[in-house]
């Protein structure tokens, strides 16, 4: 009788924040070599999207040899129902206890997102959650977190924070929105931090301008971790005097304090 597979680990893997650059940076000038050879060593992955996840291990391979070559690679994407409804609910959480197979038969498994950390400001938290119902080490490695950068960049307070994901489309609902995160950050000193899609970055940074008050403080942080990373901080009133030329059209994280 053969003994018991041990059980993989779940695996977080951080990915650079240039996803898009053309050509793309050096991979070591975002992650470093241990993360690199972790990554390196595994054959199993869940991916947000699995073209940008090979494209990744394309770059990891270049500095440390794949375990297996690309086309032996086992990606299974996330479903896409988390990308649009997040992975909260019950259904979430069952669904990602299937995607752990490979783990519960001792393989490692990468949780992989296109930029950044998985799990957060992205599809994830269902499979991490599962992972620890189902007893598996998680694991996460060390790279960069575009929240946490532009948080240390803003100048806000960074010991007590919320991060609040995208804001209404609606334009009434946004300025209603606004005022809210505005509100709570002066009342509660609590930096507000939110997002957007780069197409939409300039028109939420002129509704932020026009709706916020002239000496609360909102830094917006643009294209980190590219060469064209541009971090810009001040009152709204300054913000306002002295408008700068950012790359909004680059991904921004927007930071919101008293």
């Amino acid at each position: 009788m053969s003994a018991p597979r041990t059980p993989g680990a779940l695996v977080l893997v951080p990915t650079p924040l240039d996803l898009g650059c053309a050509p793309p940076p050096d991979i070591r000038a975002a992650l470093p070599i241990a993360t690199l050879q972790r990554a390196a060593g595994l054959t199993h992955w869940l991916a947000e999207n699995a073209r940008s996840a090979r494209a990744f291990l394309k770059r990891v391979d270049a500095v440390v040899p794949l375990a297996a070559p690309l086309q032996q690679q086992c990606i299974t994407e996330l479903p896409r129902a988390w990308h649009k409804h997040g992975d909260a609910d019950r259904s979430a959480d069952t669904a990602a206890e299937a995607l752990l197979a490979p783990a519960l038969q001792g393989h490692d498994v990468g949780l992989l997102s296109e930029a950044g950390m998985p799990a957060i400001a992205d599809p994830g938290s269902a499979v991490v959650r599962a992972a620890h119902r189902l007893g598996l080490r998680v694991e996460p490695l060390v790279g960069p977190v575009s929240l946490m950068l532009a948080l240390a960049a803003s100048g806000c307070p960074g010991q007590h924070f919320a991060f609040v994901g995208y804001l209404p489309i609606d334009a009434a609902q946004r300025v209603q929105a606004l005022r809210a995160l505005e509100a709570t950050a002066a009342r509660q000193r609590q930096t507000q931090i939110f997002i957007e899609t780069p197409y939409r970055n300039a028109a939420l940074l002129q509704v932020a301008l026009q709706t916020l008050r002239p000496d609360t403080r909102l830094a917006v942080a643009c294209a980190l971790g590219l060469p064209q990373q541009a971090v810009h901080a001040a009152t709204v009133a300054q913000w306002r005097r002295h408008p700068p030329t950012l790359p909004l059209q680059q991904p921004a994280v927007f930071v919101l304090g008293a």
